[in-house]
């Protein structure tokens, strides 16, 4: 049997080239983000606020070729990799942070401590005297 050949070629090379063409762009977008990270670790200054890639936050106490000193609480360093600084917080995320920590009127404190929060059916009997179901997991196994 004959077989025609003109678009069996273009049909065989697609899968190829759209293959090579998803490696290249996913390879490309991990060197990016290697890049900004190079960025972040370059700029680390003694007191800018971090977060590392374990959830860890601190303040950067001082920096050497390798490692990061982080002041994790008042008087507590800790000594991390540099490469394991995920990401800096912005100042005005750390003031934020510090306006809600401490109230600057107890007054209101106090008040909102009185006031009730109304929640739907949030310790309620239903009319039979049953408290709401929890959802239901799905049988591990099947009943005949």
């Amino acid at each position: 049997m004959a077989s025609s050949g003109g678009g069996s070629g273009f049909t065989l090379l697609l899968p190829l080239i759209l293959i090579v063409g998803m490696i290249w762009f996913m390879s490309r977008s991990q060197r990016k983000q290697r890049q900004r990270q190079a960025d972040t670790v370059a700029s680390l200054q003694p007191g800018t606020k971090v977060i590392t890639t374990s959830g860890l936050v601190g303040i950067v106490e001082e920096t050497d070729d390798e490692y990061v000193t982080l002041e994790i609480s008042e008087g507590v360093l800790v000594q991390v990799v540099k490469a394991a600084v995920g990401r800096v917080v912005p100042d005005d995320d750390a003031a934020a942070d510090e306006a809600v920590e401490e109230p600057a009127d107890e007054s209101v404190v106090e008040a909102s401590a009185k006031d009730p929060v109304d929640v739907p059916d949030a310790g309620k009997d239903k009319a039979d005297g049953k408290v709401q179901d929890a959802p239901k997991l799905p049988p591990t196994h099947t009943e005949n």
